[in-house]
């Protein structure tokens, strides 16, 4: 994230970092940022970065960025958003990710209709055309998605 935040930084662009208040004793924050919100807690995190987000892209990451992008996946499911959800699958990093989603499908857990949830692309240059892309629908519990 660092990294991102850096490149961002370095090309004009603003950066807002959230940070829940106990991992500010242990992880390095990033001092230079637009703009840095501490929150109480990891829920209130997300719901801090979910309210301010135009779209979710997901890079290669870890947990968090499971846990972060499962999330957001189910509320578009639920009809909670209809921000254009975008995992960036480098070199096929996200296709474990990807044929899980498949096999939820399979075993009857999901519709099919749950693809259409997100959009997955091969490199960081075809973000912005995606998001552009993404249809902007409010998704609800007739769409046949549950």
């Amino acid at each position: 994230m660092g990294r991102c935040a850096d490149a961002a930084l370095a090309a004009g662009g603003q950066v807002i970092g959230v940070i829940p208040e106990a991992l500010m004793k242990i992880e390095v924050d990033h001092r230079d940022l637009t703009e840095l919100i501490v929150t109480p807690d990891m829920h209130s995190r997300k719901r801090c970065m979910f309210d301010r987000a135009d779209a979710f892209v997901l890079l290669p990451g870890g947990l968090g960025s499971l846990d972060e992008i499962i999330e957001v996946i189910t509320w578009r499911q639920l009809g909670f958003h209809d921000k254009p959800i975008i995992l960036v699958n480098i070199a096929g990093y996200w296709d474990p990710l990807l044929g899980l989603i498949e096999h939820t499908i399979a075993a009857g857990f999901a519709n099919a209709a749950a693809r259409s949830l997100y959009s997955a692309v091969a490199s960081v240059a075809d973000v912005l055309p995606a998001i552009a892309a993404a249809p902007r629908q409010t998704i609800t519990a007739d769409s046949k998605l549950l």
